[in-house]
């Protein structure tokens, strides 16, 4: 099943992002080569691609796992949690509707 996971980052926490997504990123390209990932991306802080300074408030990730315990516990040890960006982690199932 799918599960969409949200991480809300803590204030000020564009250092922590750039010191850690090199391994956040390791393992969404993971879960995409097992042909697992919907998508994943970040929430800028202001309406722009490239928010630069403002940095972001959060991600979403979209992937598929076995179970509910599955994907908390996966995402629960994802590196921005390890690095403190993340202030907390919610997941929840998710269905697909469209496209």
């Amino acid at each position: 099943m799918w599960f969409a996971i949200v991480g809300t980052d803590v204030p000020d926490s564009l250092e922590k992002r750039k010191s850690a997504r090199p391994e956040h990123l390791a393992r969404l390209e993971k879960l995409q080569a097992e042909g697992r990932l919907l998508l994943a991306g970040p929430f800028p802080a202001i309406e722009s691609e490239d928010p630069g300074p403002a940095g972001f408030t959060g991600s979403l990730i979209i992937a598929e796992f076995q179970t509910l315990e599955h994907a908390q516990r996966w995402a629960e040890a994802d590196p921005y949690v390890a690095a403190g960006v993340y202030a907390g982690v919610e997941v929840k199932p998710f269905r697909q509707t469209l496209p």
